[in-house]
Formats: structure tokens, sequence, C-alpha cells
């Protein structure tokens, strides 16, 4: 029986390079890329506008918390997602699962689009936003165990981290994507224009993103490491349970507090600064686009440090600064000025990035090759549910009242301490070069 706390031996991962190796990665952060934009336009439309449009017999908070309750079915479908698309891609190949997850939740995000609101269907509108939100959430659950998986089995062990962050790049280009949509919109057209139709139009942009993520994906290269596979996992979430069980909750622990800091910037601080302190929606946006630009930028870098240093270094630095960095980043938020939010966001994303450039490379080593994609993509999406799905909903419940709000920073403060004692009991796994042989 394999013991869950301990990493794949380095050599279960191929440590050639292939030809086809940039346009894996260049392919698998474009579907990333467009994955993560359905799933973000939602979490901005929820913070802006669903809330009226699909709760409006809810006071304003109450609509809120129910459009980050619609919000947060997402996160609850990714484990779901990432069993059943991590038992394709375990039994039948990475290839599969980044085809259909991507049709999926292109299709589901479309949909949103075309929702009638509450004045139109009445109860069948918030009903029929919550099954689209869970198909999204489905979707993008196999997504990200497909992408890394594909690029970090073809990568050579010593760009390991490298290669497999440029999926990790496909967030942020997400997010700057669908917030840039949003941005532009909510600056060219009136309130009422965007209330009846202009917040639908990045939701139909998505069918154009998921056609031409298709056209990039369908003449991929399957992982060397599946095709040498002698015998496959049966059934991988049983093995992954039965063996693998310590890990997965470790690693979803471990990786909570990426989403926690990363939606409580991105969605609740939106709602909090647009609602309470009576900051234009185009500022926010654009002081939170400004950061997770650089976020974004810095990820390669910080993923060749984790190829020299250790992912696990990384990961404990990164959850150190969470903590350290929580309450400073609440009190620049509440004072409602540009540049002190940007500031209080730029240090956050970059904790986030120290953590989350590594991941890709790191979760996979941490599983064997029968169960990996399955394995992985549970505890990443398990640590989605725990940190990105309550964060919105927990953090708009304790900033009721005046004042700055001084439990959601204790919240994060928390999540990030949880998620460091997780990491301090994962071991590392970057592979150590051979040293070279003595010669007379």
């Amino acid at each position: 029986m394999h013991k869950s706390h301990s990493p794949a031996e380095p050599s279960s991962l191929p440590t050639s390079r292939t030809p086809s190796l940039p346009r894996l990665a260049a392919a698998s952060l474009a579907g990333t890329a467009i994955e993560f934009y359905d799933f973000f336009i939602y979490g901005t439309a929820a913070a802006l506008v669903l809330g009226p449009l699909f709760f409006p017999t809810f006071s304003p908070l109450a609509g809120t918390l129910a459009a980050f309750a619609t919000f947060g079915v997402g996160f609850v479908a990714r484990p779901l997602g990432s069993v059943l698309f991590g038992h394709i891609g375990d039994r039948h190949g990475r290839r599969p699962v980044l085809i259909v997850s991507l049709l999926l939740t292109g299709l589901a995000t479309v949909a949103v689009g075309c929702v009638p609101t509450y004045a139109s269907i009445g109860m069948a509108a918030p009903v029929l936003l919550l099954v689209l939100r869970f198909l999204q959430g489905l979707g993008l659950g196999g997504e990200w165990g497909g992408a890394v998986l594909l690029t970090a089995e073809h990568a050579p062990a010593e760009r390991r981290g490298l290669w497999a962050s440029f999926p990790q790049m496909g967030p942020p280009l997400g997010f700057l994507l669908a917030n840039g949509i949003m941005l532009t919109l909510s600056a060219t057209l009136t309130d009422a224009q965007f209330a009846s139709w202009g917040w639908r139009v990045p939701f139909w942009a998505a069918g154009v993103l998921a056609a031409a993520g298709l056209a990039l994906r369908t003449s991929l290269a399957e992982s060397p490491s599946f095709l040498e596979l002698r015998e496959h996992a049966r059934v991988p979430l049983a093995e992954v349970v039965r063996d693998h069980w310590r890990l997965v909750l470790l690693t979803a622990g471990a990786l909570a507090v990426g989403y926690a800091v990363f939606y409580a910037v991105t969605t609740w601080s939106l709602a909090y600064a647009v609602e309470r302190l009576d900051v234009s929606r185009t500022v926010m946006l654009a002081c939170i686009m400004a950061a997770v630009v650089v976020k974004g930028a810095l990820t390669p870098l910080a993923a060749v440090l984790g190829d020299r240093y250790g992912r696990r270094p990384l990961c404990l630095l990164g959850c150190a600064l969470s903590a350290l960095w929580m309450f400073p980043m609440i009190a620049l938020l509440a004072t409602g000025e540009p540049l002190l939010m940007f500031l209080g966001f730029l240090v956050a994303m970059l904790a986030f990035i120290t953590m989350f450039a590594v991941i890709a490379a790191y979760l996979p080593e941490l599983y064997e090759p029968r169960v990996r994609c399955t394995g992985a993509a549970v505890g990443y999406n398990l640590g989605g549910v725990l940190g990105g799905a309550l964060t919105p909903i927990v953090a708009t419940a304790v900033a009721q009242g005046d004042g700055t709000p001084w439990g959601v920073a204790a919240y994060l403060t928390g999540v990030a301490l949880l998620s460091l004692g997780c990491f301090a009991l994962l071991p590392e796994t970057r592979p150590v070069p051979e040293p070279a042989p003595v010669t007379a």
C-alpha cells in the first residue's frame, strides 16, 4: 500500500524534452485562460449586478449574499468535476479531459448570458443560474488537472516548475480578459444599459473563446507518463481515498489560503468598495486588474525559483506573507484611496503567486501516475471549496456595520495559518539532479 504522505518518485515524471513542449504549454495556457475567464466573469457579475436582477425581493446585502452563494456553487461543483474528469484522465488520458471540460464550461457560460431575470420568469431565474454555475464548476474542476498534467508530464525534470507554470498564468489572463471587458462596458454604458443587457455581453463572448480554445487543443499529443503506464487504476477515486486520503486533505488545506486571498481581493473587495465605500466600479476594477497584471507577469519567475530552491519553501513563504499582510490589506482597502487599495492588493497577489506558481509542478509530483489526474485535481479543487467558495460569503457577512472590517482580516489570517500548517506537513518533491561522475 502506498503511503499517502510520500511524493511520487521523481522518475515517475518524464525527464526528456519534447519538440512540442512550447506548443503544449501555449495551448494549455490559452485553454486555462478561457475556462477561468468563464468562471471569473460570473464572480464579477455577482459582485456588481446579479443580486438586484435575480434576487430583487432581498435587501441589497441579502441580494449580494445570495449572488455570492450562487458563485460558491461553482466551487462546490469543482471537486465533483475533478472526480469525473480525473477518472477520465487516469483511465483514458489527459487529452480528452481538456476538450470535454472546455466545451462544457463554455456552453454553460454562454447560457448564463441568456437566462431571463427574476422580473421575467420569477424564481426560475435564480434556479437556472444555480444550475449553470454548477456546470461551469464541473467543467473547471476537470480543466486544471488535465492542463497542468499534460504540460508537467511532458516537461524535463529540472524545468518542470517553469513549464508547468504556463497553465497557472491562465487564471490571471482569464481574469484580466473578463474584467477588462466588464471595465470597458462599465465605463461606456449607462447604469441602466449595463443592468439591462451590458452584463450579458462577456458571457456571450465565451462562445467565441471556447471555439478558439477547442481549435488549439484538438491536435495536442497525449502525456508520455500516461502512455507508459502498464496498468491503469480501475477506480481512481477509490484508490485515492484508500491510499492517499491524508495527502488529499493536506493539499486541500494548504491551497485554501491562495483561493481565499485571491477571491477576497477580486470578488469580495469589489462588492464591498462599490456598495459600502462608494468607490466607482471602474476604479475598483482598474485597481484589482493592475495587481493581477503584476501577479501574472511574475508567475514564471516564482516558478523558476521553485525549480532552483524547491516547491515547499516558496509555499511556506507565501503562506507566511499572507498571514502577515491581511490586516494591512484591509486597512488600505478601508481608505477607499485607489493607490493605497492597489498597494494592498498588490502585496496580497505577490504572496499568492509565491505559492501558486509552483503548485502546478508540486501537486503532480506528490501523486503516482496511475491516480495523478484524480488525486491532484481533487486536492486542488477541495482547496477551492475551503478558500474560494466560503470567502466572499463569510467576508460579506462579517463586514456588516460601520468601521473597518477587521473580522475579514482575522478570517483571512486564520486561513493562512491553517494552510501554513498543512504545507509544513507536506514533503519536498523537487527532483534533485544526480551528481556528475568523478573522473580520474
